[in-house]
């Protein structure tokens, strides 16, 4: 089934402690696009500006990525994020961001997109979350990510984005602030108590936790000791998740289980190269033969 998205389309500038690489192309929807489109057909919506390098969307398009919800505004200038990571690569610092066109961001969805059964809402501004949710009532699964930001200063519209959501996304840190309290479990079920029927915390190097009404339990990361860019794992996780849930067209227990695990390898193969240039090199084979690999791992 095809899989809507509506999040950042960026051109990102990344230092780490052995390396420094600009004008990589980012964004939450970028490289959730890319990860999904493993498992489905994906369609994007976004905002560039006329500074977007074509080849980009060439590259997008080649993938099989349906662009025609990406929209490009005369004049404007393209969203830029730069960071710099720490010697342990899980700590970064934002040293610029310039928001550009993303920050006046109003997303109209294309009629075909409007049918869509699966949509993710990639982290952005709540009542613009709200917005897209909107403009595809006829929905099976929504899913969203959020951050910090929004949960200071926009949590009455991220509240009122909980009770329209059938799953949330958001990392460790996150969740406790929105929760209230230092332990991560309580957090998980007190998130889903305000609205999604499922919540998932991603702990990075971690893995993931996922609690629901049927079950609660934590996946672990997949071991990779190559770790060269973490920019946009938690987004290749999600959409390496909402790619397998949208091919398979069903999000029973079982198969969210599976999802998550798919995700979970997905992002593993991200940080493995800077941006998306690691993803350009695999295949499904690749992800299938780390999947067993992993279920191996999981054995005992």
């Amino acid at each position: 089934m095809p899989l809507v998205v509506v999040g950042s389309v960026a051109i990102d500038h990344v230092q780490t402690p052995t390396d420094r690489r600009d004008n990589l192309l980012g964004g939450s929807a970028t490289h959730f696009s890319y990860a999904a489109s493993f498992f489905t057909s994906v369609r994007l919506v976004g905002v560039v500006g006329d500074d977007w390098p074509a080849e980009h969307t060439a590259m997008l398009d080649a993938r099989g990525i349906d662009t025609s919800g990406l929209h490009q505004v005369a004049g404007g200038k393209t969203f830029t994020w730069t960071g710099r990571y720490h010697d342990n690569m899980n700590d970064r610092d934002t040293l610029d961001v310039q928001l550009n066109v993303f920050g006046e961001f109003d997303p109209v969805l294309p009629e075909a997109y409007r049918r869509a059964k699966y949509v993710f809402l990639a982290n952005g501004v709540p009542a613009v979350q709200m917005k897209v949710l909107s403009q595809v009532p006829g929905r099976r699964l929504a899913v969203a990510d959020t951050m910090d930001l929004w949960i200071n200063i926009a949590r009455e519209d991220l509240d009122k984005l909980l009770t329209q959501l059938d799953g949330l996304v958001l990392n460790d840190s996150e969740a406790k602030l929105i929760a209230q309290t230092e332990n991560l479990v309580t957090a998980g079920h007190r998130v889903k108590e305000m609205g999604p029927k499922f919540v998932i915390i991603k702990k990075g190097e971690h893995g993931a936790m996922f609690f629901s009404d049927h079950e609660t339990y934590v996946l672990p990361a997949f071991p990779t000791p190559r770790v060269i860019d973490p920019t946009g794992a938690g987004d290749s996780f999600a959409g390496g998740m909402m790619g397998y849930l949208s091919e398979q067209d069903n999000f029973e227990p079982e198969t969210l289980k599976t999802a998550l695990a798919y995700g979970i390898l997905v992002a593993s193969f991200n940080v493995e190269g800077f941006g998306l240039e690691r993803l350009q090199e695999i295949t499904r084979e690749d992800i299938e033969d780390r999947m067993a690999e992993y279920r191996k791992m999981l054995s005992f």
